[in-house]
């Protein structure tokens, strides 16, 4: 079997944990290269993530929910995380979303 990448890793354990019905992750990763928090092998990545678990709720606390289903993750793998964390229906309004 093969073994996953970080960003697959990341959206198995968003899938998971938040049951997320859409993640795609963008690995951005090499436009940091040189900078102080990438000499530490962390990645950074651009995260769209929509789950039902986020509907009624604020970003901070949407963002706080994806940072503690990646805290292992987070200083290690992941150095860097930006977050697009919707509801379905702001995902299905959404001018994003694949027609």
């Amino acid at each position: 079997m093969t073994p996953m990448n970080t960003a697959q890793k990341i959206a198995a354990i968003l899938k998971s944990r938040l049951h997320a019905s859409v993640v795609e992750i963008e690995d951005q990763s090499d436009r940091h290269a040189g900078h102080a928090g990438a000499a530490g092998g962390g990645g950074h990545y651009n995260v769209l993530i929509v789950s039902e678990r986020f509907g009624g709720l604020p970003a901070i606390r949407r963002h706080r929910l994806v940072y503690e289903a990646l805290a292992a993750e987070m200083g290690s793998a992941i150095h860097a995380l930006s977050l697009r964390a919707l509801a379905p229906d702001e995902w299905q309004a959404s001018a994003d979303r694949p027609q």
